[in-house]
């Protein structure tokens, strides 16, 4: 009896350790896309090579386009737990794509969108940006060139956003990041959360390695083109613990002449305070892309 015990205490244990084995991913919600008049929503299943698996990801577009156009695309990243339709059951974000956009939500797992530096098949920066981009501009009326693309996202998707900005800065010429945990490459092993530590270790790397720092914006701004890298949105809520970390990573693009904005409102770590933000994001999207 104290040997099954024992065999299944270490089963969980290394069960919350694995990401590909036990770990089921974002937990299932119900479905309830808020879709405005004159947009369409599309569920799209493709296949991934980077993954070597079909991925899912949701669209909206105007329901009217002309033959012959291409309008441009924003890739909307969910946070953390999170899944591909986040963006739609949380937010009214579909009411930019009436305005002549395609919003494009992939599904990121957690994965901080970024190719694992300990998990070989988790490549999800080459699923993301290569994979999911190429599918969406053969199937959408979608422009394909850096002045017509954006990328916007929440929490991990904000991490993203900043991160892809600027180490592939000829995709985008806006990015924008609600709430991104900036310093997520620096937080050291806590007991209590082994779990979030052991999941970082394998995107990440080993603390203070090469692969840790080559994933890191903190360290990445140091070398970073300035001039060639797209703008950049941030923000964060007043009452969320990140927001002493992620004013400061503002400031630093600020000194170091990155074109970008920092705004702050009332708010936590969660959608109320997304959503608060959106049209302030979406105005100043319009200025940094072509339309």
């Amino acid at each position: 009896m104290q040997r099954s015990r024992k065999l299944l205490v270490t089963s969980a244990f290394f069960c919350g350790l694995s990401v590909s084995g036990c770990h089921q991913g974002a937990p299932v919600h119900p479905d309830h896309p808020y879709v405005v008049s004159d947009v369409v929503v599309k569920d799209i299943v493709f296949h991934s090579a980077a993954l070597n698996r079909d991925m899912p990801y949701r669209v909206f577009l105007p329901e009217y386009v002309k033959d012959g156009t291409s309008l441009p695309v924003v890739y909307l990243l969910h946070g953390g737990n999170g899944s591909y339709r986040d963006w739609s059951d949380n937010s009214t974000v579909s009411r930019y794509a009436a305005q002549g956009l395609i919003l494009v939500m992939p599904e990121g797992e957690f994965s901080y969108y970024m190719n694992a530096a300990e998990d070989p098949a988790a490549r999800f920066e080459d699923y993301t940006f290569r994979d999911l981009i190429n599918d969406v501009e053969s199937r959408f009326p979608a422009a394909n060139t850096r002045d017509k693309r954006a990328i916007i996202g929440i929490s991990m998707g904000g991490f993203a956003a900043i991160k892809i900005a600027l180490t592939r800065p000829e995709l985008f010429s806006f990015g924008a990041a609600l709430s991104p945990p900036i310093d997520i490459a620096h937080r050291q092993f806590r007991l209590r959360r082994w779990g979030e530590w052991w999941r970082i270790r394998r995107i990440f790397g080993p603390y203070g390695s090469e692969q840790r720092r080559s994933r890191d914006p903190l360290s990445i701004i140091q070398s970073a083109d300035h001039d060639k890298t797209p703008f950049l949105y941030i923000t964060a809520g007043q009452n969320e613990p990140l927001l002493k970390p992620v004013r400061s990573f503002a400031e630093h693009l600020s000194t170091l002449r990155f074109q970008s904005e920092f705004h702050t409102k009332p708010g936590g770590h969660d959608w109320n305070e997304w959503n608060s933000q959106l049209d302030g994001c979406f105005r100043s999207l319009a200025q940094h892309i072509q339309q």
